[in-house]
């Protein structure tokens, strides 16, 4: 299992905790004697009231076992999702996407409701955190609404599911496969495998096409032209054989060409094929489709006009003048 420094940090640091509480259990008078070394002022020092909350007296001792409580939640709260993730939700019915998804909202709720029982069993009740949410508030208000947006934005993600892991969207000029959502925002990637990390608000806010949001089946349409003095039935015949002989048309639904009208040089016409395996690469998709069209179309012998313009010239009795001329030179 691959995992990130955030996961080998608190890894390390939940190590350190149980080395620390199993030297407090196997020589309990050595940890006894190394504190008192540290002297009284060691003690005075941890006990000493920072400011309280409420009727709770916050001391270092108490910031330091809050913060030893927060990095062995976060820690269960990653193995937790990643269990539910990798070795529990596979063996169901559900979609990766929805594995995902589960996995994520479940890691948040248990780390939210670890959070508010282990401050309580710390001593911290929930009527003590009033002060807190004010000073949360103020600072929301100073700057931390885009970060509140986006992980508020990412809840909305995981439950609502507009878009899930493996989707292909476009969004913002942004065009690929989401391959994480997190919490504060969804990671997109390429035709390039460029991954690009789009703020989740930018999902909730905006207009985005999500292509594979019913099912992975998705219709392209191929623009083209032919010269006037093609035969539109010719034509029809040969761009539809060309999609049944490609290997990633469906053959249900069909292709079909329409004759969308007459242009100013062309005959116009459209090509509808249907795809599930090109999903992720449309350009090639529709590359080897012109590929194939261009070929038939030589041996058929059905042009593909350019634009041509017709200029005609009128006779006129109007006199020349060229430059440098008298009006007696002139013929």
């Amino acid at each position: 299992m691959k995992t990130s420094r955030g996961t080998q940090f608190l890894l390390a640091a939940g190590l350190l905790l149980a080395l620390f509480v199993g030297a407090g259990i196997s020589s309990p008078r050595m940890v006894a004697a190394l504190l008192a070394m540290a002297g009284t002022d060691a003690e005075r020092f941890l006990t000493w009231p920072l400011f309280t909350m409420g009727d709770l007296p916050v001391t270092p001792i108490f910031l330091l076992k809050v913060f030893l409580f927060v990095l062995v939640l976060s820690l269960a709260a990653r193995l937790l999702r990643h269990s539910l993730q990798h070795r529990v939700l596979p063996h169901t019915s559900m979609e990766p996407g929805q594995q995902y998804a589960l996995a994520r909202f479940t890691s948040y709720v248990f780390f939210v409701l670890g959070l508010i029982i282990g401050l309580q069993s710390l001593g911290l009740h929930l009527e003590s955190l009033v002060v807190v949410g004010g000073a949360l508030g103020i600072g929301i208000g100073l700057g931390l609404q885009g970060v509140v947006s986006n992980f508020v934005a990412g809840l909305i993600l995981l439950v609502e599911r507009p878009i899930k892991l493996g989707d292909r969207i476009e969004v913002e000029n942004t065009y690929g496969d989401v391959v994480r959502i997190a919490g504060r925002s969804t990671w997109v990637r390429t035709d390039d495998n460029v991954v690009i990390i789009v703020p989740n608000s930018e999902f909730i806010n905006h207009r985005v096409t999500n292509w594979t949001a019913n099912d992975r089946q998705v219709r392209f349409n191929l623009s083209l032209g032919v010269s006037y003095g093609s035969n539109p039935e010719e034509v029809r015949d040969t761009l539809i054989e060309v999609a049944r002989n490609n290997p990633d048309v469906l053959a249900d639904p069909a292709p079909e060409v329409l004759f969308t009208e007459f242009g100013e040089s062309s005959l116009n016409f459209v090509l509808r094929a249907w795809t599930i395996t090109k999903v992720q690469s449309p350009r090639r998709f529709r590359s080897d489709l012109y590929f194939a069209i261009f070929r038939a179309f030589r041996e058929r012998g059905i042009q593909i006009p350019f634009p041509q313009r017709d200029l005609h010239l009128k006779s006129s009795q109007v006199p020349l003048v060229m430059a440098g001329q008298t009006e007696a030179e002139q013929p």
